[in-house]
Order: structure tokens, then sequence, then C-alpha cells
């Protein structure tokens, strides 16, 4: 597993539940009321587990992608779009299901939804692409889904952060116990012995003395 493609792979089912909620017959308000709860859920599951795991690895070793100025700035972007997204998502509920008001809503939190989803793939999933090593993103990817798993049934209660307080918090030089483990897996792999050059036993003689 890979933290990046588990973001993106996430990011294209919060798309999917936007389009169906757009599909979906407008006197259903059952119906839509249960699909916005899952996507609701969905949303800020993923938020917090991003600002759990993923953010303060990516403060660690990232520089800044694409047209981020910095790594700093680039994830403080991402924590104020989460708060956005938050507000979104606390106005829809303060709408009746259906309503003018509630597709308003919305709409809105599918825009500010939209817009992060983009920036965070051409800055942060790059910028972590180019600079963890497999072995981190794989173990990034288990407790990031392992904590999405136990808090889907529920839901979180959102709390917005601030930006810059977020950051300061996270960021530090030292290696965290999940980059570590990482990194000692990496070790254990890099002493494994090679394959063995022998030929194989099923080649013909003609094959091996060819070789």
């Amino acid at each position: 597993m890979d933290i990046t493609d588990v973001i993106l792979r996430q990011h294209d089912e919060q798309r999917r539940m936007f389009a169906m909620l757009e599909e979906w017959p407008r006197d259903d308000h059952e119906g839509l009321a249960a699909i916005w709860k899952r996507l609701e859920i969905l949303l800020e599951t993923h938020a917090e587990a991003e600002e759990k795991y993923f953010y303060p690895e990516l403060l660690r070793i990232g520089t800044g992608g694409a047209d981020a100025e910095s790594v700093d700035e680039e994830v403080e972007d991402a924590v104020k779009d989460h708060n956005d997204i938050r507000e979104s998502v606390r106005q829809v509920g303060r709408c009746r299901t259906g309503s003018d008001e509630w597709w308003t809503a919305v709409v809105d939190a599918n825009v500010h939804n939209s817009d992060h989803m983009g920036e965070e793939e051409r800055q942060d999933l790059a910028d972590f692409r180019q600079r963890a090593s497999l072995e981190l993103r794989h173990e990034i990817a288990i407790q990031f889904l392992r904590y999405e798993a136990v808090r889907a049934a529920e839901g979180i209660t959102p709390r917005d952060k601030d930006p810059e307080a977020y950051v300061e918090e996270k960021k530090t030089g030292r290696a965290s116990a999940t980059a570590e483990k990482a990194a000692s897996k990496a070790k254990k792999a890099a002493k494994t012995a090679p394959a063995s050059s022998a030929p194989s036993k099923k080649a013909s003689p003609d094959a091996s003395e060819e070789e």
C-alpha cells in the first residue's frame, strides 16, 4: 500500500459521491440525507487522518511541491482548506435536506473540497512521492486506513485547527516512530540475499550449455 495512492482513491470516492448527490432524485430526501451522511463522515475522517499521519511526515521531509512556496506553506494551506470544508459541512447540517439552501451549501462544500483536492494532488502528494521511501509510504497508509476504519462507523466531530499553530506543533527534524519503523524495514530488505544466478532446473541441457 502507498499513502499517496490511498489518498488519491479517496479523492475519487469523494468526487463520485458528490456526483451521486447531483444525480439523485430531488424528492427523495431520505436518500439524499443518507448519501450526504456517508460523504460527511468520509470527508472528516479523511481530513483528520491526513492531519494525524500524513502531514506531519510531509513537514519532516518535504520541501514544497509544484507551485508551493515551501512545505510549511503547503501544509498550512491544506489545513486551512480542511477548515473551510468543515464550515461548509456544518452549513449543510443547518439546512433542511433537499431545500434550496441545502443544495447551495452542498455545492459550496463541493467547490471547497474540489479546490483542496486539486491543490493537494499537485503539491503535497507530488512532494511526498519524490522524498518518501516506499516503506514509509506503506507504514503511513496502514495507520491512515486503520484510523479511518475505526472511526468510520460513527464519524468524528469536526474541529478546526489553526494552520500556523498546527505546522509549528507538528514540524520536527526528528524521525517519528513511523519513519524509524519504515527505515528498519528498508534496512532489513536491503540485507536480503540476492536471488541465485544458478540455471533453472527446468532449463534444457542445451540451454545451459548455450549460457
